[in-house]
């Protein structure tokens, strides 16, 4: 029976009126009881969410999404307050950003929200999860109260909220029944002691409710209860002897059975309970105990929980009196759980019971695989897992130590036990489920990205789409990780391989899955992978705007910085040095060398090499930047070659040696085969330093045309054009070309290309200033003008020309040079990958904004404005 006691209750209405109220004592203090009792009194100054902490809840990201979800389906009101946040995608860590936005949510409100934690102690050693919670509670302002039940004190600054008098502390004295309240709470059960009794009981006891509790239940058995009461032993270990002599046997023999095998248990089930004693009388007894507050708490849908403390001295007194049974209940726990699709519960019961061949068996079955490899369980399944005995049998306990081989970058390892899987699966007779199949195939699939081979990937992809044929498509979609790892991988193959029209298909299916926590690595990643391809392909823009959406989707995720690919912030540090912002560049490279996957992930290594190198020749110094591509001299002995890679650490040696006035030595590193556009351009510009302008001419000619290459690449090559003309002393083509590309080159501000193009442009631009007019984004070391002179330089805009009132967008400048270039509307949509109507749709937003109404004078109205 439950003693309400205001002079608590209303000490937690006093504390919540500031930031933090502290509830501390021992277990079986009446924490709990207390503040739910007085939630329920309707006393709180605003909604409140109630978060009850379990051990998992130790990692920062495991313990937000719990934290979050209280809140929406508890806290404010309406819930879309704190959706906005996003969630962690980690369970280790959590990103700063989204306790950021959900403080800012926080603080907007009205009225604050009662965030109620409790059995918080269980995540006392977490600073992070405390930091965590600091940062959120001190910028929430008045938006968050904050109170924790706690057996020890957290690791908050409390000193600072005690001197500031914002903190209110319930102990464990505070706690404690005074005589009086012992007295009604005796008198509840019936029990009217003396007034020395009650004082004994209450001296005995420490006032601790549990105890007290306990005591009573016992006492009420007793002939005489006062000389029962007054006789016990208040030590706390002779008090667990006494309680567990007393209370337990004085419950049935099937109750004492139930409560003795059921200890073992975080949460009890009556058909569970019926699996663990054989018998079919779990419902009543359970449901008798939770009636009658034996320390038996009923959870919702036919779900009851034991008292913690009491469950800990029963799981103590069962192993004293039936030695050996634990591993026995723990085998059937795992077998009911895992037949009710409990998997998670199931799997912690199985390894106890030392049962790793069923349980490994059991999760591959249920198409966990993916759970290994990505999403909030990935580090708590490992951490499970690495316990298993390394003798375990069978395809499934191999798949699952493969899972974990490749999951952490052992390479070598994770290839050795999927070929074992792959073996044990080829042999005639051998009983293989579908889900065996479907999980070796997507370990076949990350295998073979991780050695580099797309041909790999894609007939491990194929064995995937062929396994996914047994298994119904409701399982498979309750398993989106699945196919999100399987394009991810393959994609990321197929990128390395430099089939990139085949990656972007891979990749963008892959981010177009439907969000979740268990695809939010895998979109990020793919997103990151297609700025990758966009870049490479020469567009730089495009290439941004992917890499911006993946930092946006790790974001959202809440994927902290760390955690995240780095290809997204080395593509934003390769586009910041194509527009020549180098300490941009430095701040997206830092932060790609800092991500996790920088010292496993290939591309991430090679790109960090050759985006110094980059920084290195744009600074000035070619000798650093050819020794910052040392390091990439050591092939390895897993992942095989990338074509393009190779291509681009060419590239980066030859314009090292081309800056150093080293022109043959350019031309020998690109090496004899058949280049691509960006190695032909490179050789070009090679022998034009060498003087051989005609051959370079003829090289161009011959450059091949490849669908899908972008104004990064188009203005290199029309650059080598220009200088090879104006060598040869044809200066209108040298203008022409220069010109051309100067227009391609200004909707993506693309200055390194004119920056490394050497004196002969500044020549030209000098001897024909018009043709810098309209480009004050040029480099001032470009045009030879001061940033005064170039200012002064634009031709003021006609009085007659009307201004623009609304401002082009970037896609319609697009247009627009695509326009001055004289191209048709077929050919513009072409070249920026766009539907013909959308193109047209374009012309009517830029005509009505230049007030035009033909081409000729939109782009005479565009230059005027500086438009073009």
């Amino acid at each position: 029976m439950f003693l309400r006691r205001p002079r608590l209750t209303e000490r937690l209405a006093r504390g919540v009126q500031g930031p933090l109220t502290l509830v501390n004592g021992p277990a079986g203090a009446g924490k709990t009881l207390l503040v739910a009792d007085w939630v329920r009194t309707g006393a709180a100054p605003g909604r409140v969410a109630w978060l009850t902490v379990e051990p998992e809840d130790n990692a920062p990201g495991v313990f937000w999404t719990y934290v979050l979800e209280a809140l929406r389906r508890q806290g404010p009101d309406p819930p879309d307050e704190v959706d906005g946040a996003g969630g962690p995608a980690r369970p280790g860590e959590v990103d700063h950003s989204l306790l950021a936005r959900l403080a800012a949510r926080l603080s907007r409100r009205t009225e604050p929200v009662v965030l109620v934690l409790d059995d918080f102690d269980r995540v006392v050693s977490s600073a992070e999860v405390a930091d965590a919670l600091q940062f959120v509670l001190r910028h929430a302002a008045g938006g968050l109260r904050l109170v924790i039940i706690s057996r020890t004190e957290p690791l908050l600054p409390l000193h600072r909220y005690r001197a500031a008098d914002e903190v209110t502390d319930i102990r464990d004295a505070d706690l404690a029944f005074l005589p009086e309240e012992t007295a009604a709470l005796l008198s509840r059960h019936g029990m009217h002691l003396s007034e020395d009794a009650v004082r004994a009981v209450a001296d005995r006891t420490g006032g601790w409710a549990a105890g007290l509790r306990l005591c009573i239940l016992a006492a009420q058995q007793a002939d005489d209860p006062e000389s029962f009461l007054k006789g016990f032993e208040a030590g706390r270990s002779t008090l667990a002897d006494f309680l567990l002599a007393e209370v337990l046997d004085a419950q049935p023999a099937e109750t004492q059975d139930l409560l003795l095998r059921g200890s073992i248990l975080e949460r009890i089930h009556p058909e569970l309970a019926d699996a663990l004693t054989g018998r079919d009388d779990g419902e009543p007894i359970l449901a008798g105990l939770q009636r009658a507050n034996a320390f038996v708490e009923a959870l919702g849908h036919s779900w009851y929980r034991l008292h913690p403390l009491f469950a800990e001295i029963l799981r103590v007194h069962l192993r004293v009196r039936r030695p050996g049974l634990e591993p026995e209940l723990h085998r059937r726990a795992a077998r009911w759980l895992s037949e009710a699709r409990l998997l998670t519960e199931a799997l912690p019961h199985a390894a106890a019971a030392g049962d790793w061949e069923p349980a490994a068996t059991r999760f591959i079955d249920e198409l966990a695989i993916g759970r290994l490899l990505t999403g909030l369980d990935a580090q708590r399944l490992d951490a499970l897992f690495s316990r298993m005995d390394p003798d375990t049998p069978g395809p499934a306990a191999d798949l699952v130590r493969a899972a974990r081989e490749l999951a952490r970058h052992n390479v070598d390892q994770g290839l050795e036990r999927l070929r074992r899987v792959q073996e044990h699966l080829s042999e005639d007779g051998a009983r293989v489920s579908g889900a065996q199949r479907l999980s070796c195939a997507l370990l076949g699939v990350l295998a073979a990205r991780m050695t580099g081979s797309a041909d790999l990937a894609e007939a491990a992809a194929k064995e995937v789409e062929a396994a996914e044929q047994d298994i119904s498509p409701e399982r498979l979609a309750q398993h989106p990780e699945l196919t999100a790892l399987m394009l991810t991988d393959l994609g990321s193959a197929q990128l390395w391989a430099g089939r990139f029209d085949a990656a972007r298909a891979s990749l963008t299916a892959a981010a177009h899955l439907d969000a979740g926590p268990s695809t939010a690595f895998p979109r990020h990643e793919c997103l990151s992978r297609l700025a990758l391809i966009d870049f490479l392909r020469g567009r730089p823009a495009r290439a941004e705007t992917h890499a911006r959406e993946a930092i946006a989707e790790a974001e959202r995720s809440g994927l902290p910085p760390a955690a995240r690919t780095g290809v997204a912030e080395l593509v934003l540090a390769a586009v910041a040095v194509d527009r020549d912002e180098l300490a941009t560049a430095r701040a997206h490279l830092d932060r790609a060398a800092a991500a996790s996957a920088a010292p496993h992930d290939p591309i991430v290594t090679t790109e960090l090499t050759l985006l110094r190198s980059r920084l290195r020749l744009a600074e000035g110094d070619p000798q650093a930047a050819l020794d910052a591509l040392d390091g990439l001299a050591r092939p390895s002995t897993v992942v095989r070659p990338s074509p393009w890679v190779a291509d681009r650490i060419a590239l980066a040696r030859s314009a090292a040696h081309l800056a150093a006035d080293r022109p043959q030595a350019a031309l020998e590193v690109l090496g004899d085969g058949s280049p691509g556009p960006q190695s032909a351009v490179a050789a070009a510009r090679a022998r034009i330093a060498d003087g051989a302008c005609e051959e370079a001419l003829r090289l161009l000619d011959e450059l091949p045309t490849v669908q899908g290459e972008g104004p990064a690449v188009a203005v290199r090559a029309l650059l080598a054009r220009a200088q090879a003309a104006d060598a040869l002393g044809d200066d209108a083509a040298a203008q022409r070309l220069t010109a051309r590309a100067l227009s391609l080159a200004r909707p993506e501000r693309l200055r390194r290309p004119f920056l490394e193009a050497g004196p002969w442009l500044r020549r030209l631009l000098r001897r024909r200033p018009v043709l810098a007019q309209g480009h004050a984004w040029l480099p001032v070391s470009v045009t030879g003008r001061t940033a005064v002179a170039a200012r002064h330089d634009r031709a003021p805009v006609p009085l007659t020309e009307p201004l623009i009132t609304e401002p082009l967008s970037e896609r319609e400048l697009e247009v627009l040079g695509r326009l001055a270039q004289m191209l048709s509307t077929e050919e513009i949509a072409a070249d920026l990958h766009l539907s013909v109507n959308t193109v047209k749709t374009h012309l009517k937003n830029i005509y009505r904004k230049l007030a035009a109404t033909r081409r000729n004078e939109a782009v005479r109205r565009a230059r005027a404005l500086h438009l073009l």
